[in-house]
Parts: C-alpha cells; structure tokens; sequence
C-alpha cells in the first residue's frame, strides 16, 4: 500500500494524497532533486538541514506525529518537506515508499537513520527493524537511486566490538537476500539471546550490507556509506543514559579519549563529506566516530577485565 504524503512549504505543513502530490512538484521541463530521510530522531533530520538545501525532502517515519513534527521544524527553517510513513521491517511498505519517491523526481539522497536500541527492544525486534529493515532499504531505494546520488546508514560503534565473525558469516550478513536474512542459523533465539549483541550484531551487518550494496549502486553511478556514531546526545541516548545499561554509557563517556558524548551536527560535518562531492571517491566503507571508545575498549581503561 503506498502511504499517505503530506507536503510542507513554508507557512506549515498539511495532508495530501500521493496521487495529487506528484504533479505540482514537478515543473516542466524541470526535475526536482529528492532526499529521502528514513526516521525523524536528530541525527538525521540534522544531517538532512546540512545537506537538503535545493532539494526536495522526503521524511518517513513509523509514526505520524513524529513525521510531522521535524517536518515543521524543517519546513519553517525554509525546506520543502513531504512525509510519508513506513514500517522499515516491511517489504511492501518500503517499496511503497521508494517507488513514489521516484515519482517526485530524483532521488539523488538517501539517510537512513531508523532504528531500535537495546533497551528498547527485544532481539527479535531489533534483528527485524535494524538488520532486515536496512536491508530491505538499501534493496529498494538501490533499485531508484540517480546517477551522481549517494547515501548514508546510521551504524553504531557497537557493531565494532563484536567480535570477529568468520568469513562466512560475514559473507551471509552481507549478501543473502533480503528476505532470508531472519533465517541464517547464527540470527537464531538459540544464538542470539539478549538484545545488545542482537544490536551489535545488526550493526556489524549494516556495515557488512552497505559494502556489499556499495558494487549494486555503482553500477547506478551512486555512492553508500555507512556512519557509526558513538554516544551521542539524542532522546535515543538519554533512553540508554536511563536504562539498565545507563552506568556502563556513562562509564564509556567518562574514560574514552575525548572525553564526552558526541553531537548530531558532528555526525552531520561526516555525513555531508560522505555526501557531497568532495566524498566522490568514498563508497562501501565506514566511518567510526566515538570520541575514541572503541580505541578505550580495546586499548585503554575501557577493556574488559
């Protein structure tokens, strides 16, 4: 089922079917540039202030209200905003959410930055959204994505302590389809039972995907990376900073390198290099920023004992 689109201009936001969407945005003779933001938290409604100017933006989230919310935020700074719902963890609803984008014209910007953490969900929730969820988004939107277009997908830094997997289930992680994903043996309750090396696992899998997909999109003349921020300072973090892990997060911030959480315009200043033309010769890698953590986890006062 396509979902419902609404589109703000400046002065507000308000409802509006897809099928009547579609023509208005496209003037003749001219077609318009589209960036699709996949979830409204601040990591990527800050990267999409940086990197949406001129452009017009597409923000989908599970939730409505949510969808509406950093669409008047970005609709009064100037931006010209559509949003729309998904479910990242369907099928039919990313597709449904790709296709249209299509559409509005170019679809020459990717940020996908939906997810679940830890403490908010199970391990099969979190495989779903986190893992099968960017899978299903670099599947679909590698199908539409313009020549020139480029993308990021919010990792973590804990993908970067699991430790190492063996080629093969690298190879699984980032190669099998999409729809077989839930099903390799080492994503089983059996193999997977609690929810922060389900997260770590979904992670390292997005790191793994995106390098895989990276070949797919350049056949297209399009770019995927992936970001994997450390702490920082988010609702989602202050969920974990008051959680049953909550000590350990702030254990983390306090002995890393840096000294401190990070912010989303620090993971937006990675975002538009990774982006923009001056990251034309960057594709399929990753970049970890954690104020050091995992440099402390592995090295310093971090490790485990």
């Amino acid at each position: 089922m396509i979902p419902p689109f609404s589109k703000g201009r400046l002065g507000g936001i308000f409802r509006i079917d897809v099928v009547s969407i579609l023509k208005p945005l496209v003037m003749p003779g001219r077609l318009s540039s589209v960036l699709v933001l996949i979830g409204s938290g601040s990591i990527g409604v800050v990267i999409a202030r940086r990197v949406g100017a001129g452009k017009h933006i597409l923000l989908a989230d599970l939730k409505k209200e949510n969808a509406d919310a950093a669409a008047a935020v970005l609709s009064d700074a100037g931006f010209e905003v559509s949003t729309a719902t998904v479910d990242v963890s369907s099928r039919e609803a990313v597709k449904g959410l790709a296709e249209p984008a299509a559409t509005l014209g170019e679809v020459t910007g990717v940020i996908h930055a939906a997810g679940v953490s830890p403490s908010q969900a199970s391990p099969a929730a979190i495989l779903k959204v986190d893992l099968y969820g960017t899978a299903l988004v670099l599947e679909e939107f590698g199908n539409i994505i313009a020549a020139g277009g480029s993308g990021v997908v919010i990792a973590s830094q804990s993908g970067h302590r699991l430790g190492a997997l063996t080629n093969e289930q690298n190879k699984l992680l980032a190669g099998t389809p999409a729809d077989q994903l839930l099903s390799l043996p080492m994503l089983q309750p059996d193999q997977v039972k609690d929810s922060l090396h389900a997260y770590q696992l979904s992670k390292r899998g997005n790191v793994l995907r995106v390098m895989a997909e990276a070949v797919r999109w350049g056949k297209r003349g399009a770019r995927i990376n992936t970001i994997s921020p450390g702490i920082i300072i988010t609702p989602l973090a202050k969920d974990e900073l008051s959680g049953p892990r909550g000590e350990g997060y702030r254990r983390m911030i306090e002995l890393c390198p840096v000294g401190r959480a990070g912010t989303p315009d620090e993971v937006a200043n990675v975002a538009d290099l990774l982006m923009g033309p001056e990251g034309a010769f960057i594709t399929g890698s990753d970049f970890l920023m954690d104020g050091g953590v995992t440099s402390s986890y592995f090295f310093g006062e971090l490790a485990p004992s």
